[in-house]
């Protein structure tokens, strides 16, 4: 059985697209045109999600569940 999360859950070819950005980000200063587009890029994500699913308001009840319950002061 394969447990390396790495092969069994991200896809071969965005693995490669993240070691990509992993060495570029490595090799020196910044390239502000990459980093352009992929803000533009994630903006994209974020209003597709946000019009496909609306707001998401899934932290505050996962802490609360983390949490338990509060003592009484």
């Amino acid at each position: 059985m394969n447990t390396n999360l790495a092969t069994t859950i991200i896809p071969p070819e965005l693995m490669a697209e993240l070691q990509a950005a992993a060495d570029r980000a490595a090799a020196g200063p910044p390239d502000r045109a990459g980093m352009r587009a992929a803000f533009e890029e994630m903006d994209r994500i974020r209003e597709t999600i946000l019009a496909r699913e609306g707001v998401l308001d899934i932290g505050v009840p996962a802490i609360r569940q983390l949490r338990g319950e509060l003592p009484d002061a």
